[in-house]
């Protein structure tokens, strides 16, 4: 069964944000990751404060997912997110198709 990487961001240095934005994909891509939303036009409809960044990864399975994450290639690439902006990562099972 598919998962998906949910992200909420919230940047508040650009330029030093862009260094794990450059790196993070490598990762994503080694474990199978494809990006379907990152970043691009949204709007709060329920619920707190929007966040800046909006992001979401489809993986083939969970445990392909939580491996990203684990992974020392992202660990790499969150070390230069780290300080510079605030977020929330869910990592979510998918559903069957009908």
């Amino acid at each position: 069964m598919k998962a998906y990487w949910i992200a909420h961001v919230d940047v508040a240095d650009a330029d030093q944000y862009s260094q794990y934005t450059q790196r993070a994909p490598a990762a994503f891509t080694l474990y199978g990751g494809r990006m379907l939303a990152r970043g691009g036009r949204s709007e709060a409809l329920e619920g707190g404060p929007e966040a800046q960044r909006n992001v979401v990864i489809e993986f083939d399975s969970y445990e392909q997912a939580l491996a990203c994450y684990r992974s020392n290639e992202y660990q790499e690439a969150k070390r230069h997110r780290e300080g510079v902006a605030q977020a929330q990562i869910i990592i979510v099972e998918g559903v069957a198709p009908v």
